[in-house]
């Protein structure tokens, strides 16, 4: 077997623009023969959960990063032989692979509601570190220097029978630095072994670099006083804490709702409506066979009357250009829903919505919360996005103030429907009664333009013939 035989497989761009993604799992292991467009591993990055599919023929030589590790776009993650040769020679160790801790009791069973407000679903199990069988030496070796240079090194040929190999203590040593680091370090003239580390698991920093390179400098005398007290390092109760590592899908989200709500100036309004009608044509169109096999509920409708709303009031439908200082208004609707996911919250949206039939459109929300629920939603299928629908009703909530997707002008929340005291027609009946709630950009959306579209979806509610007569 030769070196120019072993092709190396580098984490791709999934996420259209993105830096990163962490490994979740392995589906090969070192010997496993693979082909062009089979599936390897699964990796997830700040939008989605993505399946990567290898491009060539060969046999598994090496997986470079263990389950549970974020690796940056374009180091290389497997090592295949495609010489066609068969596996090497040496025993197969064990896959990397990672522990779960086991769930809680009764977790997993039942019904979970999948679509949500702003809030995140409960996170899946935490992996812990991997134990297993010691491995040869020079694997060790090659982890560790993984770990340093945040990449893997080029694959060697495989190792011939030779003496008691040295321990790997000395390899661990070096300080733990990525790349950029070490050659901030290197112009610095800063020697890494002497820089106190400060980032996760004893890595270096940028920020630890400067922080020695100022402790350099020479300082003016100051005036001799006692030494301060060294602060003990935070210590944490893990029987009554548990601490989750914020990044993926939750991290971009966080930092997506911290930027909409510092940057747009969001105004909520609030309105209570009777949708008693819209529940009784919800049950005839289950029995109505051009539905047949689809999902017809309440949000069917919600988003039918949002679509007849907006296109009554088409500037509602729009996006706030920093750059160029100008108000896009789109002629298409891509309508997104808020949905909770074990990896956090997405909201993936229906492309071109406003032209679809009510079957058809039902059709895409069946679709689009089916694909959520089992973690398959596309970086695609998050983007371009114009306004968004966050059903808080399931949980049953009454309603909230939901925080604007970024890059949109609109969400609406939509809260639970409720049996309640309702005047109708003169006298106090029990009625079907829901409360909607409108967030929109106060920048490109006044008053006027936000109560007119959310008055439109409450009066087609109130009176769904108002389907047929205002499309």
């Amino acid at each position: 077997m030769t070196e120019a035989s072993v092709r190396e497989f580098k984490m791709p761009d999934v996420g259209e623009g993105l830096t990163e993604a962490e490994i979740l799992k392995w589906f090969v292991q070192p010997g496993d023969t693979v082909t062009d467009g089979q599936v390897v591993c699964e990796v997830e990055t700040a939008k989605a959960a993505v399946e990567l599919p290898i491009p060539y023929d060969g046999v598994v030589r090496e997986l470079h990063f263990p389950e549970g590790t974020t690796v940056d776009v374009g180091t290389a993650i497997i090592a295949v032989d495609v010489s066609g040769g068969a596996a090497p020679a040496e025993p197969r160790p064990e896959a990397p692979r990672s522990v779960e801790e086991p769930k809680a009791e009764g977790s997993g069973s039942g019904r979970q509601p999948v679509l949500v407000g702003y809030g995140v679903a409960t996170s899946s199990t935490r992996r812990r570190p991997r134990k297993g069988p010691e491995v040869p030496v020079q694997q060790a070796s090659t982890a560790i220097q993984t770990e340093l240079n945040g990449h893997a090194p080029a694959a060697s040929a495989a190792p011939a029978p030779a003496a008691p190999a040295p321990t790997a203590s000395v390899t661990a040593e070096r300080p733990l630095a990525k790349p950029p680091v070490r050659k901030l370090a290197k112009d610095l003239g800063v020697d890494l072994a002497t820089v106190v580390p400060t980032g996760p698991d004893g890595i270096i920093t940028r920020e630890d670099v400067h922080a020695a390179v100022a402790a350099a400098e020479p300082k003016a005398p100051e005036p001799s006083a006692a030494p301060a007290p060294v602060s003990a390092p935070a210590s944490y109760d893990t029987a009554r804490e548990t601490r989750i590592p914020i990044k993926g899908v939750r991290k971009a989200t966080a930092a997506a709702m911290v930027g909409s709500a510092f940057t747009a100036p969001h105004v909520t309004e609030f309105v209570t409506v009777d949708v008693t009608r819209t529940m009784k044509l919800v049950e005839e169109l289950k029995e109505d066979k051009e539905f047949a096999g689809l999902r017809v509920n309440p949000l069917l409708l919600i988003a039918k009357a949002l679509l007849v709303a907006i296109r009554r009031n088409p500037e509602i439908n729009a996006s706030w250009d920093e750059a160029a200082q100008e108000i896009v208004v789109k002629h298409y609707v891509n309508l997104g829903i808020a949905a909770a996911t074990p990896r956090g919250l997405i909201v993936p949206n229906i492309k071109d919505a406003h032209a679809k039939t009510l079957p058809q459109l039902a059709e895409s929300l069946g679709e689009l919360v089916s694909t959520a629920r089992e973690g398959k939603t596309s970086p695609a299928a998050m983007q371009g996005g114009t306004v968004t629908i966050t059903n808080v009703g399931v949980f049953g909530v009454d309603t909230g103030t939901p925080i604007l997707n970024p890059g949109e002008s609109a969400i609406l929340a939509v809260g639970a429907i409720k049996l309640q005291p309702w005047v109708h027609k003169g006298k106090v009946k029990p009625r079907q009664v829901m409360t909607l709630a409108l967030s929109f950009d106060h920048r490109l959306v006044d008053g006027e333009l936000g109560s007119k579209v959310l008055a439109d979806v409450a009066a087609i509610l109130e009176q769904p013939k108002r389907l047929i007569t205002w499309a």
